[in-house]
């Protein structure tokens, strides 16, 4: 695996989380761990978005502060993934989507992204104040399992959301 670096996004490389995106929606592929970028409508908006979530001050109505990361490759500077961390909880967040999201664009995918992407995040989330957190991932997705399990996940249960119609498998990480 190529050596990934961790930052938070800048105008510098908006034109590659737009690309991210239209790669994930030509696969119908999910975009965990990007805030709001499916409805995104430009660049522009989706880093604004992240930039208000980021600062307590300007945290808009019913979301939690959070911190976006893109995991750039150091050989060629190019976005291979997103992870972003939720400092605390809403309702949702408690009962289904946990403290981090994330995902790997489609053509980097199965070379071990993910696993590093989190793990290199975990001292974050200690440095934040965390000391355990919770991540969930659909049960028919075994990559993302086996990402949560290689960074020390242990299984806790299953729920349905009902929103999405879909089940969750909650893991946590003890930091």
């Amino acid at each position: 695996m190529a050596t990934i670096r961790l930052m938070t996004p800048t105008e510098e490389y908006l034109d590659q989380v737009w690309d991210y995106r239209q790669e994930c929606l030509d696969a119908d592929s999910h975009m965990d761990g990007c805030g709001p970028l499916r409805r995104a409508e430009s660049p522009t908006e989706w880093l604004a978005d992240v930039i208000s979530c980021m600062d307590p001050a300007t945290i808009p109505e019913g979301k939690v502060q959070a911190t976006q990361f893109l995991a750039v490759r150091e050989s060629d500077n190019k976005v291979v993934a997103m992870i972003q961390v939720r400092h605390n909880f809403n309702e949702y967040l408690e009962k289904y989507a946990g403290h981090i999201g994330y995902s790997t664009r489609p053509g980097e995918r199965r070379k071990g992204y993910a696993t590093e992407m989190l793990r290199l995040t975990l001292p974050f989330c200690r440095e934040i104040g965390l000391d355990k957190v919770l991540i969930a991932c659909e049960p028919d997705n075994p990559a993302s399992r086996r990402t949560i399990l290689a960074n020390g996940g242990v299984y806790e249960c299953t729920v349905h959301e009902p929103g999405a119609d879909i089940d969750l498998e909650r893991y946590w990480i003890v930091l």
